[in-house]
């Protein structure tokens, strides 16, 4: 059983912040989705952060979205979050899931060139996981899904994706519990579920080793 410690991750804040540029997402059904970019020097990968649910003010400054966004690129991978479509500055109306996928995907055709040659990882958090595992985009090296809220979701397009996918589970998770996540992705394809101990939903307090896990998958997808 995987299990993500919490004592060997460093706390946000400690590396210099790489600049950040708002930037406009353009999608294959015509909408400007609100994002902002934040390229390091010499990228060597890249990654996209989907936030949580809109509808219960899930939005890109959210707290766990924001410490991924500071971690990767003080870590040298460039990175994109977004307002999903009808939330803050973004056009459009909440999709329920399914438009958003073209936001995703839009965050990845804007990231993905500054990762040249190396891997590009879709991060997504509680609602923005499960959008996340609905988008297999051609450039996509692997998936970190975290907090996602697998009872409430349709099959998921990444499921039988050769591709890694790393899940996230808080302990105390109130949505999906871990067993309940392993249970649920038994037949996956390249899939490794790890508990995030100490956490439920909110994850407060373990946004950190969230964090740092992400930089970790990042390289070995190199």
């Amino acid at each position: 059983m995987g299990s993500l410690s919490l004592s060997a991750t460093r706390g946000d804040g400690t590396v210099p912040p790489v600049a950040t540029e708002t930037v406009l997402l353009h999608t294959a059904d015509g909408l400007a989705i609100d994002a902002e970019v934040s390229v390091p020097p010499a990228p060597w990968a890249a990654a996209v952060v989907a936030h949580p649910h809109p509808l219960y003010g899930g939005d890109m400054h959210n707290h766990v979205v924001t410490a991924l966004y500071r971690s990767l690129p003080a870590a040298g991978i460039a990175t994109v979050r977004f307002d999903f479509r009808g939330v803050g500055l973004s056009e459009g109306e909440h999709d329920h899931g399914q438009g958003e996928r073209l936001d995703v995907a839009a965050a990845v055709d804007l990231v993905a060139p500054y990762a040249s040659d190396g891997p590009v990882v879709l991060c997504g958090y509680s609602f923005g996981a499960i959008v996340a595992a609905q988008v297999v985009h051609p450039r996509l090296a692997g998936w970190l899904l975290v907090a996602a809220p697998l009872g409430e979701a349709p099959a998921l397009l990444a499921a039988p994706d050769h591709r890694p996918k790393l899940l996230l589970v808080p302990e105390h998770d109130q949505l999906t519990s871990p067993a309940e996540a392993r249970r649920l992705t038994a037949g996956w394809a390249a899939t490794t579920v790890e508990d995030v101990p100490m956490a439920d939903h909110s994850l407060l307090g373990a946004t950190a080793a969230v964090a740092a896990r992400a930089v970790e998958l990042s390289r070995s997808l190199a």
